[in-house]
């Protein structure tokens, strides 16, 4: 039997973990405050556990209470897929293709190739989900996403299969005013002074791994000062003089005007998109996406 009564406890919980406040969880739900406390008094009770600590500076995550919030929102992410299931079975849709994929593949890749697809399957709805590279390969071993466009390559595991998708020279970002940035010839060698700012290896375990790799494969012992969760970070925290990063030269348009990107010699290439999927589950309607991505590299 479905206890509705402890999912919706467990939907307020979530609502007061992610806005550190009882008052603010309220009004995102449409609710009152003491309602919403008093429900979350009766989950506690339940649990026999206590979840948040109160103050007048909000409501902040017990050790009890942050030991469940991971699988919390799991749940609250699987409710939601069934949720959109069941809405698509009713309304005629032939089924749900769900997609994880890294902020760069949402605003490049993805928005034609959605586009294509549904010109082709009208049937099929496409759920997008903002993922971490890192998070790309457990998500697809465990069946929460179908497909993702992440920023991998090589040997994934033995299941796994990957489709390089783009790729862009290695380039160098630093302040415009850098003594290095006068030169006309710049090699990661150069460098050996330079605090580096990286993207994180929690993010991108492979990517990060392949820059160290290239870095002392051309002489370079990095020196990492601060690993951070986006390009647009390791640009950010060049413009504040933290440092000099390693990112694609595509990102130039994000660069403000003191930071100013170099490409290296010789050239180094990188992937910065590729679309991953477990061969191990058959679904035809990643076959079809698959196959009109194969299409497009030919």
């Amino acid at each position: 039997m479905i206890n509705f009564r402890l999912i919706r406890h467990l939907w307020l919980f979530l609502a007061v973990a992610e806005e550190q406040s009882f008052s603010r969880a309220a009004k995102r739900l449409g609710m009152s405050q003491p309602p919403l406390s008093e429900q979350i008094q009766i989950l506690e009770h339940a649990l026999k556990v206590k979840l948040f600590e109160r103050s007048r500076q909000g409501a902040q995550l017990t050790p009890a209470g942050a030991a469940i919030l991971p699988a919390v929102r799991k749940f609250a992410e699987q409710l939601e897929r069934l949720e959109l299931a069941v809405l698509e079975a009713v309304s005629g849709q032939a089924g749900v293709l769900t997609i994880g994929a890294i902020t760069h593949a949402m605003t490049d890749v993805l928005p034609p190739l959605i586009e294509r697809f549904k010109a082709e399957h009208p049937h099929i709805t496409v759920a997008v989900r903002e993922i971490d590279s890192a998070h790309a390969i457990p998500a697809l071993e465990c069946g929460d996403i179908d497909l993702a466009f992440a920023r991998l390559e090589g040997n994934l595991g033995k299941n796994l299969r990957c489709l390089p998708l783009t790729e862009d020279r290695l380039a160098v970002a630093m302040p415009r005013d850098h003594p290095l940035a006068a030169r006309s010839r710049l090699t990661l060698a150069s460098l050996v002074d330079e605090p580096l700012v990286m993207s994180s290896r929690q993010v991108s375990p492979n990517y990060f791994d392949y820059l160290i790799g290239v870095c002392k494969s051309n002489g370079l012992s990095p020196r990492v000062l601060h690993e951070v969760r986006s390009v647009t970070s390791q640009i950010a925290f060049v413009s504040c003089g933290q440092g000099v990063a390693l990112v694609p030269a595509s990102m130039k348009k994000l660069a403000p005007d003191n930071v100013i990107l170099k490409t290296l010699t010789p050239n180094i290439s990188v992937v910065t998109a590729a679309a991953v999927w477990n061969g191990a589950r058959a679904n035809p309607w990643v076959d079809a996406l698959v196959a009109l991505l194969a299409a497009d590299a030919k």
